[in-house]
């Protein structure tokens, strides 16, 4: 459905000495003015490696923050470039206002970063006018940035309408992972889904009933569901309103043959917070005074059964307030039947979402899913059904 790097490397007029503009996604945190986590910077290599071995000019677009479309040098990519250039292992070189001439003179196989996509006020209002002027700088549109996909801006979707428009490497292995969890995937298909408002994932929840053979529903949106069911769950986190929602969901799945599972023991306490007291309960008996705050053991293990009927998983968010032991334990557990299934051969899994992918490295398996996604808004955006304009954009 979509070119590859491969297609345009095929060419019989390749790449060399031609500028080619590869949209990444370099927006990393800073501390102290220096980049603090370098997992995007390390997710560009492999595409602006290729390219640059093959002779190109590498133009790195991206964007940094939010400055709403004006010069700002507390958003300048000048750091992340040099930043790019240390995990890299090479020079990586920056441009602040690039025009035509000022690539011309650039090396064949440089990797040079020009300044914040959305230092332009056209950038993020998809102007077609910055479009032409930004598609005059390359021979070549390169979009490797799936977490930015589901913008429709000038370097995320206007280009590749202008230029020949080919997926990069981390690109193209999301789109693969995304198409194998949910595209046309090997059934039976399981779905974890987390996290602590049910308003958050209403429409992941409503497409997924209708993709999927198992939906196991955790963290504080189960007690929605459970309380839509008549369960009294106490003081913990739940939408009350969102009651008649719950139930439509539930009856959704029920026609579409799909098995949601809810807890059916929890593990429950007085106060939130790291090692409180805590103790195991039926969801038939948590006290008024008390909160839900992970899956019980036997959920679990059941949920654990479930997945090794499964040949595909998609996860997004955790079943408990991981972040505070031992409400930790149903989504470590859980997470490592996963990876261990995914080991055998027995399990194509896919994971994705910001608390997801901290939830993974905590179980100590992010390594042994057979994908995760970094990507936060996108990905959710893939899993609530909808088109992704920078992806749309590739297959046309």
């Amino acid at each position: 459905m979509f070119k590859t790097i491969d297609d345009l490397l095929a060419d019989r007029h390749g790449v060399a000495g031609k500028p080619v503009l590869v949209r990444e996604d370099l927006n990393v945190p800073i501390h102290e003015g220096r980049v603090s986590d370098d997992t995007r910077l390390r997710s560009a290599m492999p595409t602006l490696a290729e390219l640059a071995d093959h002779g190109a000019k590498v133009l790195v677009l991206a964007h940094f923050g939010r400055p709403k479309g004006k010069v700002d040098p507390e958003f300048t990519l000048r750091p992340i470039a040099d930043a790019l250039g240390v995990v890299m292992g090479r020079h990586v070189g920056f441009l602040a206002s690039p025009d035509r001439h000022a690539i011309d003179v650039l090396e064949p196989g440089s990797i040079t970063v020009l300044e914040n996509s959305r230092f332009y006020p056209g950038e993020e209002k998809n102007d077609p006018v910055l479009a032409k002027q930004m598609a005059a700088l390359g021979d070549f549109y390169v979009n490797d940035a799936f977490s930015a996909a589901h913008r429709a801006h000038v370097t995320t979707e206007g280009l590749a309408h202008l230029l020949p428009a080919f997926a990069g490497r981390a690109m193209e292995a999301e789109l693969k992972a995304l198409e194998a969890a949910l595209g046309n995937p090997e059934h039976p298909v399981a779905a974890v889904v987390g996290g602590a408002k049910v308003s958050t994932k209403l429409d992941v929840l409503t497409h997924l009933v209708g993709k999927v053979d198992h939906l196991i529903i955790g963290g504080g949106m189960a007690n929605t569901f459970l309380a839509a069911r008549g369960v009294d769950v106490g003081k913990s986190l739940c939408e009350h309103d969102l009651a008649d929602t719950a139930n439509a969901i539930l009856d959704a799945a029920d026609k579409a043959n799909c098995t949601v599972h809810l807890p059916y023991d929890v593990v429950v306490a007085k106060e939130f917070g790291a090692n409180v007291e805590c103790r195991i309960a039926n969801v038939h008996e948590v006290a008024a005074d008390e909160m839900i705050l992970d899956v019980g053991a036997a959920a679990v293990e059941a949920l654990s059964d479930v997945l090794k009927t499964c040949r595909t998983l998609v996860w997004n968010g955790p079943l408990g307030a991981f972040e505070y032991p031992p409400f930790d334990t149903a989504t470590v557990a859980l997470a490592r039947t996963a990876a261990a299934l995914t080991r055998e051969g027995t399990l194509v899994s896919v994971a994705g979402g910001g608390d997801t992918v901290a939830a993974l490295n905590h179980a100590g398996v992010a390594d042994d899913f057979s994908f995760v996604s970094t990507a936060g808004g996108a990905f959710l955006e893939w899993m609530e059904g909808k088109v992704l304009p920078g992806v749309k954009a590739l297959e046309a």
